[in-house]
């Protein structure tokens, strides 16, 4: 297969290549970071910590071969296959999910949203090819995402609230996050029925889906990152993924929209897919 031949493939290649022409302060000096002898950023060095003695997790930081482009390693990324490092049945879907990620894969992914200039949801935002910067107060941390389909804002709220009991399906769902020692959990749940979890395989998420996001800074310039999908209508039991973020210094989040995306989407028009089922109103038992 090849590996632009889908929406999203293509819109990470024209916008890689905008991204680049148009850089943004991308070799400004970070303030605070600590340095090697020769000016180098040390990303070996301790982690730093805030005032509360929590770890500090600001900085903008992007998954392992997560930065959109056409070379191997990110042709190999979470963003085409969210489980490349698991075992087959450590991801076992229900008939329902595994009807849709047939359907999705046997149209070589074309009717990806992300290819569509819509947001990717949660996790694969994670993942989607692009970095994200992390902003910590004590109520909340806002995590600013540098996506294919233009700057995307989420707000963990640390204020001590449950997650919503009934929430209105969004794309990127309701988050709550806390600490765990030096771990900081985020919860989200209330996104949208029918999702993507990644772009190849095309696999699917329905509205029960249950994220907790696990990230632990390791040094100063990387963090390990435990993605837990829990969705009893889509996945016979919960599944985990892991990665490592790495930090990205003395460089700044580009500015990537949909404004010229209508046309290229004039040459790839395509036959509309069939509809996809909505889940089952109760957690499928496959």
């Amino acid at each position: 297969m090849k590996p632009y031949s889908s929406a999203a493939g293509t819109l990470a290649a024209s916008l890689y290549f905008a991204a680049a022409a148009h850089g943004q302060w991308l070799k400004y000096p970070t303030p605070g970071i600590p340095r090697l002898p020769d000016g180098k950023p040390n990303l070996t060095a301790q982690p730093p910590r805030l005032t509360d003695g929590k770890p500090d997790l600001s900085g903008i930081w992007a998954v392992e071969c997560g930065i959109y482009g056409r070379d191997d390693c990110f042709i190999r990324s979470l963003f085409f296959d969210a489980a490349k490092d698991l075992k087959a049945d450590d991801v076992e879907m229900t008939s329902w999910a595994k009807a849709i990620q047939q359907q999705r894969e046997g149209r070589d992914h074309v009717d990806d949203p992300y290819g569509y200039c819509m947001p990717p949801g949660v996790p694969r935002i994670d993942y989607a090819g692009g970095a994200f910067k992390i902003l910590q107060t004590p109520a909340e941390t806002a995590f600013l995402y540098e996506s294919l389909v233009g700057m995307i804002f989420r707000q963990v709220l640390t204020d001590g609230r449950a997650l919503p009991s009934a929430p209105d399906p969004t794309w990127l769902g309701y988050s709550v996050g806390r600490w765990e020692g030096d771990a900081f959990v985020i919860e989200t749940i209330g996104l949208k029925d029918g999702g993507w979890l990644d772009t190849k395989k095309g696999r699917p998420h329905s509205d029960a889906l249950h994220v907790t996001e696990r990230f632990r800074r390791t040094d100063f310039g990387h963090m390990n990152l435990a993605i837990t999908i829990d969705d009893p209508k889509a996945y016979v039991k919960p599944w985990t993924v892991n990665t490592v973020l790495t930090l990205l210094p003395d460089t700044e989040l580009l500015e990537a929209f949909c404004d010229t995306h209508e046309k290229t989407m004039e040459h790839r028009r395509i036959t509309p897919p069939p509809l996809e089922p909505p889940s089952p109103r109760a957690a499928a038992k496959n």
